[in-house]
């Protein structure tokens, strides 16, 4: 298990600019991820150090939309105006989490502007739509992986998050979250007058500390 992505959410019409905003933050250009179909979204990505990255996902006005957890999720964060959705783990046998969870993973599936296609299963994002300080779990079964489109220039030194740890042991069943986080701090604070979920990702650019809230 390890920390995979984060994911940030926009409307429709502003995404180029919160991914021209935040690519200029981070020192790394954000490329057109393509259609979620299956989610009725779109993203885009950028690579980040230690085979990380980071997307900004918008939603579309599609039935897919309103119809799965996913496409549920990001719009919902869109007309609250929008900003961080979840972070999202990889691992190796999603099986385990769907016994764990009593519940079928979702396969997904990309095709990039440049016609090659992204496919992997995810599972989880029920969880992270009903309490946002939950992430959600990804496998690749594609070899190749966003990380690896453009050149990374940062990378992720700590998400901070509203939230319960035990809540996020439990729901993770890894009692070494910052294991699976490898370089990446996590800091939770429990804070029962906000809303749970991701309050900002700190980024390190050369030595520079970047925190996008």
């Amino acid at each position: 298990m390890r920390l995979d992505h984060v994911s940030y959410v926009a409307s429709h019409d502003q995404i180029s600019d919160v991914a021209n905003r935040i690519g200029s933050q981070i020192g790394t250009a954000f490329i057109d991820g393509g259609i979620h179909p299956k989610f009725g979204t779109r993203n885009f990505t950028a690579p980040l150090l230690d085979g990380k990255y980071i997307e900004i996902v918008c939603p579309l006005d599609h039935p897919a939309t309103d119809a799965t957890p996913f496409g549920q999720a990001v719009k919902k964060k869109a007309d609250a105006g929008g900003g961080w959705l979840s972070w999202i783990l990889a691992i190796e046998e999603i099986s385990k989490v769907e016994k764990r969870l009593g519940r079928n993973s979702i396969p997904g599936h990309r095709k990039k502007p440049d016609g090659s296609e992204l496919n992997w299963k995810q599972i989880g994002v029920l969880g992270t739509l009903e309490d946002a300080q939950l992430p959600f779990f990804i496998e690749w079964i594609s070899k190749s992986h966003p990380s690896t489109d453009g050149i990374a220039m940062a990378k992720i030194t700590k998400l901070e998050i509203v939230g319960s740890r035990n809540k996020i042991i439990d729901w993770t069943d890894n009692s070494n979250l910052d294991g699976a986080l490898g370089s990446c701090t996590l800091k939770i604070e429990e804070n029962p007058d906000e809303v749970n979920g991701i309050v900002s990702v700190e980024f390190d650019l050369k030595g520079q500390t970047i925190s996008i809230s």
